[in-house]
C-alpha cells in the first residue's frame, strides 16, 4: 500500500511538472510568455489547475449511462497506472520484478481501450462517441508497429524481464547474480572487434548493440505518440472538430483523472523506450582507460549511491523524451485520419516487420 501511494504521489508530481513545462515550451516556441502570475515564473499554475478541477462540480449528463460514465475514467487511469508496477527504477529497486514484465505491460495498458469506449458510449454524446471510436481505432492500429518494435528488442535481449534487459545494457551485467553472461554475448559494437563489456556507457545500449534497434526505437517512439493521443496524432481530441473528444462531457475530478491518465501514459511510454533502447538506468558515460565513469556513475549493486545515480539517469533520459514529445506537439500539424492510417499500416508496420526479421537473423548470426 505504501509503495502504491508513493508511486501515485511521485507520478502526480511528475505530471504537474510536465503540464507546466508544456505550457512554457509551447510559449517559447510561439514567442509567448506562458504562465507568469501564479508563483515564480508561473510555476504554481499547474498546481492551482489541479485545485480548481477538484473544486468543480461533478456533472453527470441526465441521459448518460451513469455506471459506464463514472467507471470509465477509473479504468483508463488504472490500466495506465498498473503498467508502472514492472518498471525498474535502479539496479535493486523495482515494484514488481516479474519475469514477463514486457508481456504484462503490453496486456495491461491495452485495457484502456475498453475505458475509452465506455467513456464515449456512456456519455450519450455523438461527439464523445466519435472521439472514442477514433481513439480506439488509432490505439489498436498503432499497437501493431509498437509491439513489433518491442518484439525486436526482446529478441535481441532474449528476455521479457525489464530488469534483466536493463542489466544487459551496462557494465554491471557480469556482476549481477544469476546472469552468467560472458564477453561473447555482446555482439553489436563488439562484432567490430571492440570489447564493450567493461567499457559500458552508451556503447552497450541496445540501439548500438544491434543497428536495427535504432530503427525500432524510431518506430516505437512515433507509435507511442499515437498511443498517448499526442500531436500530431491527437485526432481523438481534435478540438477544432470534436470539441474535446471522448471526454467532452467530463468535468471536475473525473476530467482530472483523464488528464492525469494521458500524461501518465506519456511518462510510461517514455520509460519503456528508455529501458528497451536507451540503456535504462545505466549511465551514458563509458569507462575511458583508468577513468571508470560507467562504474562510478552507475555505482555498485546494493549501494545507495549507485541506486540514486541509476534513478537519476533513468529519469533524465525519460525527461529528454518527454521534451521531444512536447516539441513534436508544437511543431507538426495534426494528421488527417487517412494519413494516420496510411502511416501506420503502409509505412511503420511493414518496416517494423522487416526490423523483426533482421533482429532474428542478427541474433542467429552474431550469437
Amino acid at each position: 500500500m505504501l509503495a502504491f501511494l508513493l508511486t501515485l504521489m511521485l507520478l502526480l508530481g511528475v505530471v504537474i511538472v510536465l503540464a507546466y513545462a508544456e505550457r512554457k515550451v509551447a510559449a517559447f516556441m510561439q514567442d509567448r510568455l506562458g504562465p507568469t502570475e501564479a508563483g515564480p515564473y508561473g510555476s504554481l499554475q499547474a498546481v492551482l489547475d489541479v485545485v480548481k478541477l477538484l473544486q468543480k462540480e461533478d456533472i453527470v449528463p441526465a441521459l448518460a449511462d451513469k455506471g459506464l460514465f463514472k467507471l470509465a475514467p477509473i479504468l483508463i487511469f488504472a490500466a495506465v497506472f498498473a503498467g508502472f508496477a514492472v518498471i525498474p527504477i535502479s539496479p535493486t529497486l523495482v515494484p514488481a520484478g516479474i519475469g514477463i514484465g514486457v508481456f504484462y505491460l503490453l496486456a495491461i495498458i491495452s485495457l484502456d481501450v475498453i475505458g475509452l469506449l465506455m467513456a464515449g458510449w456512456g456519455s450519450n454524446n455523438k461527439y464523445a462517441m466519435l472521439g472514442a471510436m477514433r481513439s480506439v481505432a488509432q490505439i489498436v492500429s498503432y499497437e501493431i508497429p509498437a509491439g513489433l518494435a518491442i518484439l525486436s528488442a526482446v529478441m535481441i535481449s532474449q528476455s521479457l524481464d525489464f530488469q534483466e534487459i536493463s542489466y544487459q545494457q551496462g557494465v554491471l551485467m557480469n556482476a549481477f547474480p544469476g546472469m552468467g553472461y560472458d564477453t561473447n554475448w555482446l555482439f553489436g559494437i563488439q562484432a567490430l572487434g571492440i570489447d564493450t563489456t567493461n567499457i559500458g556507457g552508451i556503447t552497450t545500449w541496445n540501439i548500438f548493440r544491434a543497428p536495427m534497434l535504432l530503427v525500432a526505437f524510431v518506430i516505437y517512439f512515433i507509435a507511442s505518440l499515437a498511443e498517448s493521443n499526442r500531436a500530431p496524432f491527437d485526432i481523438p481530441e481534435a478540438e477544432s472538430e470534436l470539441v474535446a473528444g471522448f471526454h467532452v462531457e467530463y468535468s471536475g475530478f473525473r476530467f482530472a483523472v483523464l488528464f492525469l491518465a494521458e500524461y501518465s501514459m506519456m511518462v510510461l511510454v517514455s520509460l519503456v523506450a528508455v529501458i528497451l533502447f536507451l540503456g535504462s538506468w545505466n549511465t551514458p558515460l563509458p569507462n575511458i582507460g583508468s577513468i571508470a565513469l560507467a562504474n562510478w556513475t552507475t555505482g555498485t549493486i546494493g549501494e545507495i549511491s549507485g541506486n540514486l545515480w541509476a534513478a537519476f539517469w533513468l529519469i533524465s533520459k525519460t525527461f529528454v523524451l518527454l521534451f521531444v514529445q512536447l516539441w513534436a506537439r508544437w511543431t507538426y500539424p495534426r494528421l488527417r485520419v487517412d494519413q494516420l492510417m496510411y502511416l501506420c499500416w503502409k509505412v511503420l508496420t511493414p518496416v517494423a516487420l522487416v526490423v523483426v526479421l533482421l533482429a532474428g537473423i542478427w541474433r542467429l548470426l552474431m550469437i
